[in-house]
């Protein structure tokens, strides 16, 4: 299995602390009927984890709420931060992680939602060989990728006591973790598995989240002058992807499972079928807290809580005013 076949968030570019900014995409024209045009970028290829965005789209949710959205794909090598900070897009996918980054570097981007609870990030591991949970990987080979190094690792090492010394180069190939029974691998939730079954592994599961890496995925980033100028507009993005969330999960999905073959022909439908089971069953996208305050909801305490973690692992400085980094002004609503 090469690089492009499974290949994910993981390879996103470090935040940019060069990039030119420009005047903000929101303020295009109206577009068709009167719609106002919005951009979204992912950061990465089109697949189920964005499946809310193209639910909202195909089933004409944006359009009720007078959007005219154009969902705009990431992928190797391309830098979504300098596309967000350049005002080329309206909204960017992030997480709490890169969201502290901006902070750090005083950076313009508010986070207005989490519609994934859960990072999908994973460890997996040769069933059979002890590997049971993440305790037991102290001091055993992982593969690991350079941006990984920079985020969830140095969490894992405080947490766990793992060290530099077990890393091994990850390539976005599984060829060494199947040759090695004793190697783990990091992974996104929703595809390395998947690709590991393919290969003929059943692998343990390790969900970072569950064992505490509190980092939201899947926010949405809005510039600051566009939450200030044009709240309505991001009110209304936010409720109705809200809404393509709660669908896509739970009706049918099949006209926003279309459009992500067209945009990415490598998510088959078994692979597609795969990535929103896991969502299901561990619980990334539809949680207590959303049946309670709707989808995309965020806490204070848990965004304090993440920070302080981070602090206390040595990723992040003390006394960033982490309250700067997000707004709860569109969200808890108990919408979606």
């Amino acid at each position: 299995m090469n690089a492009k076949g499974i290949s994910r968030r993981s390879a996103l570019a470090a935040i940019a602390g060069g990039a030119t900014l420009a005047a903000p995409a929101f303020v295009r024209h109206a577009g068709a009927q009167g719609l106002t045009k919005v951009s979204y970028q992912t950061g990465w290829l089109a697949q189920a984890e964005h499946g809310g965005f193209y639910q909202a789209v195909a089933t004409g949710l944006y359009r009720d709420a007078g959007l005219e959205v154009e969902i705009r794909k990431g992928g190797p090598q391309m830098n979504v931060n300098t596309i967000f900070l350049a005002g080329n897009v309206d909204f960017c996918e992030f997480d709490s992680f890169r969201m502290l980054n901006f902070l750090q570097q005083s950076l313009p981007g508010v986070a207005v939602a989490s519609f994934f609870q859960k990072d999908p990030r994973v460890l997996l591991s040769h069933p059979g060989m002890g590997n049971d949970n993440l305790a037991a990987l102290k001091g055993k080979p992982i593969l690991v990728a350079t941006t990984g190094r920079q985020t969830y690792w140095i969490w894992l090492k405080a947490r766990f006591g793992y060290t530099d010394e077990q890393i091994r180069p990850y390539t976005f190939n599984l060829a060494p973790f199947l040759a090695d029974k004793q190697m783990s691998m990091q992974g996104f939730l929703s595809s390395e598995p998947f690709a590991a079954r393919e290969a003929g592994v059943e692998p343990v599961i390790h969900l970072l989240a569950d064992a505490g890496f509190d980092n939201y995925s899947n926010v949405l980033l809005a510039a600051p002058k566009m939450v200030q100028e044009r709240p309505d507009l991001v009110q209304r993005f936010v409720d109705a992807t809200a809404k393509g969330w709660e669908t896509y999960m739970n009706g049918d999905a099949s006209a926003a499972n279309a459009l992500i073959r067209q945009a990415n022909p490598e998510m088959t439908p078994a692979k597609i079928a795969f990535a929103v089971d896991s969502l299901r069953k561990f619980g990334i996208v539809e949680t207590a807290e959303t049946k309670a305050q709707g989808i995309g909801t965020m806490s204070e305490a848990r965004m304090k809580r993440f920070y302080d973690g981070m602090v206390a692992a040595g990723a992040q400085p003390a006394g960033l005013d982490v309250r700067r980094g997000y707004t709860m002004q569109f969200i808890n609503r108990k919408r979606g």
